[in-house]
């Protein structure tokens, strides 16, 4: 009833989301988006605004309705930062319902999210939870879920992991939770910054762990970025045992890609179109892969299935160019393992927005001259 009611208005769905309408109204595009009964409403125009909600209160009667630079949506509080060109992102309450649903002390003076052990498995090494503690591992862990695609995409490799244990949590996964909570409690007043320095420029990192899981299977990571912060990142195991790192990054790049394409699909249809499609890889063996197809495999590569090689396709009708990235500046890594320390903390001030992500370049250990002309395509030219 609702979508038809905007169509009936004039309005055209985005068909990348069907949750999102425009119209051009006064020459300027009128946004539209909704989540079940929560609505977003934009125009330049604040009259525009104002008469796009009469016209829906004929429809649907009163509505609730917040205007301004300040909102809270499904848990979020958001503020719009005018002057930087940026939206923040803050779920402090959502937070402090997760640490209570645990019910157990957490120390906040963890310096990250997980420790280097989170990869590990300890079946038949540690006693289960019992159906009760099992219950809240699984409700706390999937509304950390919530929350890390939301405000806080630094947890996302920690909760990446404690989501494959829902079902056969033990004493291990409980500690790893606890830890996990004990940094939210003690970052809880961070916030998420995204900001945009050109929406015609999206930069992609992928990269992949491999056999660092039980089975021996790879990790998955990947996050994108239009100058500050990350609108979009995934930490997945992989679905395959792979022989060599290469053939985990052309994996890892397989399945990633999907997620920058449809971006550049949904920008599109919102009317603006990607100029720059720059996807970056630590691995020059797999980015050749990707490139040449077959042309480039080895010995040991050319058993690599088919499927993975659609990349090259992609890559050949110029939808997207793959780039060189070291591995000290591959953003990605962060959602490959639970790294430590100083590259933790660099990547984090990145991905949360508190840097822009030409400050990658600052890495003491990218110094060196040849890595610098390898790599001066990153830097991203503002508009």
């Amino acid at each position: 009833m609702y979508v038809k009611t905007l169509k009936g208005m004039g309005f055209t769905l985005n068909p990348y989301d069907k949750c999102v309408a425009n119209k051009v109204i006064n020459g300027r595009q009128c946004t539209v988006a909704w989540y079940v009964d929560d609505n977003k409403l934009s125009h330049v125009q604040p009259e525009v605004v104002t008469e796009v909600l009469e016209a829906i209160k004929a429809h649907f009667g009163e509505l609730e309705i917040s205007r301004g630079d300040e909102h809270n949506l499904l848990g979020m509080k958001i503020v719009m930062d005018r002057e930087n060109r940026s939206v923040i992102i803050s779920m402090r309450d959502q937070i402090e319902e997760s640490i209570k649903m645990f019910g157990e002390d957490v120390d906040d003076t963890v310096a990250s999210p997980a420790n280097k052990n989170l990869f590990t498995t300890y079946d038949g090494e540690s006693d289960g939870l019992g159906k009760d503690r099992s219950e809240i591992f699984h409700s706390v862990t999937a509304k950390l879920l919530f929350i890390m695609k939301r405000a806080r995409p630094d947890i996302e490799t920690t909760i990446s992991y404690l989501m494959t244990r829902v079902s056969k949590s033990n004493e291990k996964d409980w500690e790893k939770l606890r830890r996990c909570l004990g940094f939210l409690k003690g970052s809880i007043d961070d916030k998420r910054i995204i900001g945009v320095d050109s929406l015609r420029d999206l930069h992609v990192w992928i990269d992949a762990s491999h056999a660092v899981h039980e089975n021996m299977r790879g990790h998955t990571g990947g996050t994108m970025s239009m100058g500050r912060g990350t609108i979009h990142s995934k930490s997945s195991r992989q679905k395959l045992n792979t022989k060599s790192t290469t053939e985990s990054e052309v994996v890892g790049v397989s399945e990633y890609l999907p997620y920058d394409i449809w971006q550049v699909n949904f920008f599109g249809a919102q009317g603006y179109d990607i100029r720059n499609n720059y996807v970056y890889q630590d691995n020059e063996s797999a980015i050749k892969m990707e490139v040449n197809g077959r042309n480039s495999c080895t010995g040991n590569s050319r058993h690599v299935d088919i499927k993975y090689f659609w990349v090259k396709d992609r890559v050949d009708k110029e939808e997207v160019e793959i780039k060189y990235c070291p591995t000290t500046l591959m953003l990605a890594d962060y959602f490959t393992k639970p790294l430590q320390g100083n590259v933790f903390r660099r990547f984090r001030d990145v991905i949360m927005g508190y840097k822009h992500i030409n400050d990658l370049l600052l890495d003491p250990s990218f110094l060196l001259k040849e890595r610098v002309e390898k790599y001066n395509n990153i830097v991203i030219k503002k508009d």
